[in-house]
């Protein structure tokens, strides 16, 4: 049985991961990132469940929703332009890792602004499908050392 329950959420267009712009977001499928989130949590005794969306909308509804120790959150496009999804993050008030599997800060500059840096735990970007493992590894040791330390 899993001591931590950790969502995962995906935005828009990373349904198309693999294939779409394979030189800034690799070569793996969502399907392939998911399942090793999975298999990662539980060896670390977690369980991961993922959920992606095109829709900001469906994103803040699943945020609001959440009845989880921590989130991992791609908001892809939406980081730059999304108060909603912040708003909704804010409410919950759940620790959260803001991922990106490029370096945001080495591309377009409208890519430069996120909208939720300043209230995620923490934030992981560049290291393509890895980013989303780092970010879990992280986030585990960062609940458990909490509640250890309670």
């Amino acid at each position: 049985m899993s001591n931590l329950n950790i969502q995962v959420i995906h935005g828009p267009n990373l349904n198309m991961l693999g294939s779409r712009e394979p030189g800034h977001y690799g070569t793996q499928s969502l399907a392939d990132i998911n399942e090793e989130l999975i298999a990662l949590g539980d060896k670390l005794n977690v369980r991961v469940t993922t959920f992606q969306s095109n829709h900001e909308g469906e994103i803040v509804d699943k945020i609001q929703q959440l009845k989880v120790d921590g989130l991992i959150i791609n908001p892809a496009a939406y980081t730059h332009t999304s108060i909603a999804i912040r708003d909704a993050l804010l409410a919950v008030k759940i620790p959260f890792i803001e991922v990106h599997l490029s370096n945001i800060h080495r591309r377009e500059d409208f890519r430069h602004k996120s909208m939720l840096v300043d209230v995620a735990t923490a934030v992981v970007a560049g290291f393509g499908a890895q980013s989303y493992s780092l970010a879990l590894r992280g986030l585990h040791h960062k609940l458990t050392q909490e509640t250890n330390n309670t």
